[in-house]
């Protein structure tokens, strides 16, 4: 009898070491589980955007060849069109040299027919978005979990106006990607910024800079991120003194040197855009819109019809601090007459990331109500409110991409 209570003993320790196993098995595990997913969602962005890129054959806004593609062309070849902006300074030659880099390669390697030459600069742009999901992935994860982060990503795959823009060879897009990675690596974004690496947020300022250098609009975002973080760090002179400034004028630096290599004088390019576009309202010429325009037309055309359940997202989640930079962007672009969808288009990743959880949270009620009813069916993927929310964003964006990329303003090639 006593040889028996000792087996059962031994048996429930067992039991117990294994589920103690087990339980730091999990804890482990999403170290490994998120690598895993973040490769697997790179490879799947990266496929997707690629296809993407090839898809979108429509005008969309001339910026995209006029203070790019033109420009990266005559800094190769030493011939292609600039614009009045290029004569007056207020453009910075760092975005256009990425495409310049790429032509140079497609020379170099015997690529540089019109075939390559025309698909490489958006298959280029495509892979920096597939970056741009990630980091959406990735930061949807450090503020939810993994559920919202996989329906997050689906929203931004899905969006039609991600799908017309995102892989264009506009700065706005590679602002956009640069907002996502940067945002990720700032402390006061976090839920917690104390269990932030420190390391982390001399990478966002970096890319914070970067952004700003490209585009210097970008200004707007990273003001309110970095009021943001200057609130709530404590080591608030070393993250002005040591990491904001020191980081600030390097790349401030590196931008006037490109900038004096090209222009052959030396030229402060964000201040004559801040000249032109604020203090004399020269972006006016290009056609004005009512205040209010972002906030009742704009934002909500490029949401589409994720609008309501981004907006069910933001209000569930109480997460104010990604909630606030959306109101915070919209406001300031707000004061500008001159109004565009894609000044906007940095923000409209985050607005698709609540879109994300007010799935997850949809999805997460309807499981736990099957399980509670005893539901033979409580293991099925998509609950029907689910599935029916899937069918309606796909068959209302899906066929909007499609004909806005292959149909609407399509180019008729010339014979």
């Amino acid at each position: 009898m006593r040889q028996r209570q000792h087996v059962a003993i031994a048996e429930d320790k067992d039991r117990i070491e294994n589920r103690n196993l087990s339980e730091e098995e999990k804890k482990r595990k999403p170290s490994y589980d998120l690598f895993s997913s973040s490769t697997k969602t790179l490879m799947v962005s990266l496929a997707m955007r690629m296809a993407n890129s090839l898809l979108v054959q429509t005008y969309f806004n001339p910026d995209e060849h006029w203070q790019a593609l033109e420009v990266a062309h005559n800094i190769a070849f030493g011939y292609g069109h600039l614009t009045w902006e290029w004569k007056k300074g207020i453009r910075s030659y760092l975005h256009p040299m990425v495409f310049a880099s790429l032509f140079k390669v497609l020379a170099l390697c015997h690529l540089d027919t019109p075939w390559f030459m025309s698909k490489a600069p958006r298959l280029l742009q495509s892979m920096f978005c597939a970056v741009g999901d990630l980091y959406l992935y990735k930061l949807s994860n450090v503020l939810f979990d993994d559920h919202v982060a996989q329906w997050a990503l689906f929203s931004q795959l899905v969006n039609w106006f991600m799908f017309f823009c995102f892989t264009r060879t506009l700065s706005n897009s590679l602002e956009t990607v640069l907002t996502l990675v940067g945002i990720y690596y700032w402390p006061c974004m976090r839920v917690s910024p104390n269990k932030s690496p420190l390391f982390s947020r001399k990478w966002g300022v970096a890319i914070a800079a970067l952004a700003c250098a490209i585009r210097p609009t970008s200004a707007i975002i990273w003001m309110y991120v970095g009021l943001l973080e200057l609130f709530l760090a404590h080591d608030r002179l070393k993250f002005i003194f040591l990491e904001v400034a020191p980081i600030g004028v390097l790349v401030l630096t590196l931008m006037c040197l490109v900038d004096r290599l090209m222009y052959g004088s030396w030229i402060l390019v964000p201040l004559n855009f801040l000249k032109f576009n604020f203090l004399s309202s020269g972006g006016d010429y290009y056609g004005t819109h009512k205040w209010h325009w972002y906030f009742t037309q704009g934002f909500p055309v490029m949401l589409f019809t994720f609008l309501p359940f981004s907006i069910a997202g933001m209000v569930l989640s109480k997460q104010w601090k990604p909630s606030g930079l959306i109101a915070w962007v919209l406001g300031l672009y707000s004061v500008l007459g001159h109004k565009e969808f894609r000044f906007v288009l940095p923000v409209l990743p985050i607005a698709l990331m609540f879109s994300g959880y007010s799935i997850a949270a949809m999805k997460t009620a309807e499981s736990s109500n099957s399980k509670r009813k005893g539901s033979s069916n409580s293991h099925v993927k998509c609950p029907s409110k689910v599935r029916l929310a899937i069918f309606f964003l796909l068959s209302t964006n899906i066929p909007m991409a499609l004909y806005m990329s292959l149909f609407h303003q399509v180019y008729f090639p010339r014979h």
